[in-house]
């Protein structure tokens, strides 16, 4: 058993290394010569004998090489704006090579292997600078939305380049509150001392969903009317969420008798025949009473989003949420055996009370919430 699995681990083993090193040749063919040299390394780390990818990044590296290196002599004497940029992905691509092949001790024996870290610190350098440059310059038109997101795009792709290069975290934080679409979420008022807990929990629920998604897209910022006073904001929009209506345990109880008869005959008493006795066999029947209880909850929630500046409204929906509970039991009197198993089940049930108000106001208030905050994420997703 030993020597079958070792067996199939060998073979397992070599269909991988085969199926690599032709991956690996696909690739130099094709022309892909980084991802050629970066497959034949991971190979010759497993398999450092394997001649096939050690003929593939013999060849495969030094075309590498003079690829990126090509790249970096091209980007670096153009006018085009951020032309270091590609500068530092060809550096990048260069050094994920060295890191590969530095890993690989049958890699290294075959090539020389290059490091440009200093040369991508240097661009890295040069980019950050030429993205910092251009973001300074659209916040000089700071109050133009647009310029402010532009400056942002600027500071995010320096940030990415180096590290809070500079200021720019703060630089961050100050473009992104000019360029944000503000917008203040009132929340529902219930005023009704019984539903105040239920009401809480459609409230918090809200806000879980505006605090998860407090930037529903890049440049959308949720706040609550708390928060909006604390630093005096302007919003840009204010949604104000209010309860046309909301019944909240509304019984119905239906009450159904009828009689009802065996499928089949069974047996009902005996008689004699000759002397003997036999059974008789007839259908039976039972009055069966059949009761309901149904209680019903529902809302409709007016969802506005108005404009501040001008106090319109942009947008008004409506959503409605219900929730029937019911209960059914029965009793009945009669030939038990004239009943179907469904119906000795209802009658073995007893009438049970629905839940408290505070819990039917949730449920119904469930599918207004999924509406809503699918109507909220729709509206600001183009933002």
């Amino acid at each position: 058993m030993y020597m079958k699995n070792l067996s199939l681990l060998l073979l397992i083993f070599s269909v991988c290394c085969f199926i690599g090193c032709k991956t690996a040749k696909k690739a130099l063919k094709r022309g892909d010569y980084d991802e050629s040299v970066l497959r034949a390394a991971d190979k010759l780390r497993e398999s450092p004998n394997a001649s096939t990818s050690a003929d593939v990044l013999k060849q495969a590296y030094p075309l590498a090489l003079q690829q990126n290196l090509d790249d970096v002599a091209r980007y670096q004497n153009t006018s085009e704006a951020f032309h270091w940029e590609p500068v530092v992905n060809a550096y990048e691509r260069l050094n994920k090579m060295y890191d590969a092949l530095r890993k690989c001790p049958a890699c290294e024996r075959l090539v020389t292997v290059r490091s440009f870290i200093p040369e991508e610190r240097a661009a890295r350098e040069k980019a950050a600078a030429e993205r910092y440059e251009a973001g300074m310059v659209a916040m000089r038109n700071k109050e133009s939305r647009q310029m402010a997101r532009q400056a942002y795009e600027h500071f995010e792709k320096c940030d990415a380049l180096i590290g809070n290069y500079q200021n720019v975290h703060a630089l961050l934080d100050e473009s992104y509150e000019y360029a944000s679409h503000k917008v203040v979420v009132e929340q529902v008022l219930v005023t009704s001392r019984m539903y105040q807990l239920s009401n809480e929990f459609f409230q918090n629920k809200v806000n879980e969903f505006l605090q998860t998604n407090k930037r529903l897209n890049k440049f959308v910022r949720f706040y609550s009317p708390q928060e909006a006073s604390s630093i005096k904001l302007k919003p840009d929009h204010v949604i104000k969420l209010e309860f046309d209506d909301f019944v909240v345990g509304q019984t119905l109880i239906q009450s159904n008798t009828e009689v009802v008869t065996s499928k089949d005959s069974v047996q009902v008493g005996e008689t004699t025949v000759a002397g003997k006795k036999i059974p008789v066999y007839n259908k039976v029947t039972a009055k069966l009473t059949k009761n309901r209880k149904s209680v019903l909850s529902s809302g409709l929630l007016d969802m506005q989003i108005m404009d501040f500046r001008t106090k319109s409204v942009v947008t008004q929906e409506k959503f409605r949420g219900d929730f029937n509970w019911f209960c059914e039991w029965g009793n009945f009197n009669g030939d038990e055996r004239a009943l179907t198993a469904d119906q000795k089940r209802m009658t073995n049930t007893r009438e049970i009370n629905p839940p408290p108000p505070q819990q039917l106001f949730i449920e119904f208030s469930k599918p207004i919430y999924d509406r809503l905050t699918s109507k909220i994420r729709d509206y600001y997703k183009n933002y």
